[in-house]
């Protein structure tokens, strides 16, 4: 997808290393407004090129006294001045803000980590449509304080202790917020954040799934030659699903299915994924029963970063061979590999491509992702890579995905094989663990709770227990229960 193809105007966040970074993204999404993420420290010509109308500069754990904090490129001031750029710093970026224009920032009295209540001093600019005197609860999480504002800025609101908590520079488009208010802990976050975009910088809403689709179908006849057939890693969950139809749906049989059973599968997975892909989704897909080869690599291994890596190489394993099959069929070797890779799976594996990005931490490398090997002979197409869970939920609709298989839980790519907490090959874990979720999700089901859990699921720990069975004392496996919801798969409650 490209950005400069989409109908919204841009809202480009400047990642600085919060953990809330990425929910600014989807929370301006949620408003139809297309918003991208990319690293802080990116050179001006990255952000010049995107054109945003809007840069929101991110939170993160940084104090710009500390000689390597990041900070956003030279001349950046200067282009967003020139070109009427709007720029809202959130916790760490009104500080920076601050310094880089002239300010002081100083370590404050008072540090403010939590539910902390301000109050509106001035009824103008991003509070313009509070009155003075408003409160409102928000989420603090600073050390750092602005102490001396640079020239032109003024204070609209502190917090309770007389912190500053929100700044602005109307004329020159500039605003800060101390706190956070794309989470939920701050309930009016929302309603700042959309009064910010809309009546404030004027922003253009038009980000929709429709447009959407018809770019991708664009950029996958473009990337595609007519002569050139694509594999398509069908898992049967939500996203590989989503991404085969619309890939199908751009250019047709020359789309090859390959479901591999790789021995890490839930209980009967390979049964009702096979029927419900052929009866209902009419895609062409072959499958390929791979459980002793991954097992076998599988053997002893008890990290599951080391889990990961050894699925993901196994996966390209076993589509190269696919891939040597179908060009004994076809004549032409394939040479596209399609995957359901979402945006949160790039963000918890590594900096998204080209990002640059070096103030977040990995924080799991999705086999998709941060588990392919270097030397993959397949190109990737993946349709699916700037959107959200409930986004791609969205589009598969628009595609007439069925229902069951939009709202099914998501499952990891590496299968069980992460949620047995040990050796997959020892113990039974993978038999016990297979029936253990099925009655579990089931019984989640018979309740009338399945579409209102995000996920749900059991997990086999590396331990034993002593209990009572029929009436006799018992010494066996401990396996665990857990439900979460959430709203877009970036924060959950349980």
């Amino acid at each position: 997808m490209d950005p400069k193809a989409v109908k919204s105007d841009l809202v480009l966040i400047l990642d600085f290393g919060s953990q809330y970074t990425h929910l600014i993204t989807r929370r301006i999404r949620f408003l139809s407004i297309f918003s991208l993420c990319i690293s802080g420290t990116s050179p001006l010509s990255s952000i010049i090129s995107l054109n945003p109308k809007v840069v929101i500069l991110s939170g993160g754990p940084h104090s710009v006294h500390s000689d390597d904090s990041p900070s956003f490129a030279d001349g950046f001031v200067e282009w967003a001045l020139s070109n009427g750029v709007f720029v809202l710093g959130i916790c760490y970026g009104l500080q920076l803000i601050v310094q880089r224009l002239g300010g002081e920032v100083r370590v404050g009295e008072k540090q403010e980590y939590g539910r902390m209540e301000i109050e509106v001093e001035k009824s103008c600019g991003i509070f313009g449509g509070k009155r003075v005197g408003d409160r409102q609860v928000v989420w603090m999480s600073h050390g750092d304080e602005a102490a001396t504002l640079p020239n032109g800025f003024e204070v609209v609101a502190r917090s309770q202790q007389g912190a500053v908590a929100a700044v602005e520079d109307r004329e020159r488009r500039f605003y800060g917020l101390q706190y956070h208010p794309e989470v939920t802990h701050s309930p009016k976050g929302m309603e700042t954040l959309r009064y910010f975009l809309f009546d404030v910088c004027g922003v253009n809403a038009g980000w929709k799934m429709e447009d959407v689709m018809d770019e991708e179908i664009k950029v996958i006849n473009d990337m595609v030659k007519p002569d050139d057939h694509v594999i398509c890693a069908l898992s049967g969950g939500v996203d590989s699903t989503v991404a085969a139809t619309l890939v199908h749906k751009a250019i047709g049989d020359r789309l090859h299915c390959v479901f591999v059973d790789n021995g890490l599968l839930r209980y009967k997975e390979r049964e009702r994924v096979m029927e419900t892909v052929e009866r209902d989704l009419h895609l062409p897909v072959t499958c390929v029963d791979a459980t002793d080869q991954f097992l076998s690599k599988l053997k002893g291994v008890v990290d599951p970063e080391m889990k990961r890596k050894i699925i993901g190489k196994e996966f390209i394993c076993i589509f190269d061979a696919f891939a040597q099959e179908l060009e004994h069929k076809l004549g032409k070797k394939p040479a596209f590999l399609v995957q359901g890779t979402l945006y949160p799976d790039v963000i918890e594996s590594c900096p998204p491509p080209g990002s640059g990005r070096t103030h977040s931490h990995t924080i799991k490398s999705h086999h998709n992702v941060g588990g392919l090997p270097k030397d993959m002979k397949l190109k990737l197409i993946e349709p699916l890579k700037l959107l959200f869970k409930d986004e791609v939920r969205q589009l598969g609709r628009i595609l007439r995905v069925p229902e069951p298989f939009l709202k099914r839980h998501p499952f990891p790519g590496p299968g069980l094989a992460v949620r047995v907490l040990g050796d997959v090959t020892e113990s039974n874990a993978l038999d016990i663990l297979r029936q253990v979720d099925e009655i579990f999700i089931q019984s989640i089901k018979d309740a009338g709770i399945y579409d209102s859990i995000w996920q749900a699921f059991a997990v086999f720990l590396p331990i034993k227990s002593v209990g009572v069975q029929g009436d006799q004392r018992t010494h066996s496996h401990v396996v665990a229960l857990r439900a979460v919801t959430s709203q877009d798969g970036m924060t959950a409650d349980w």
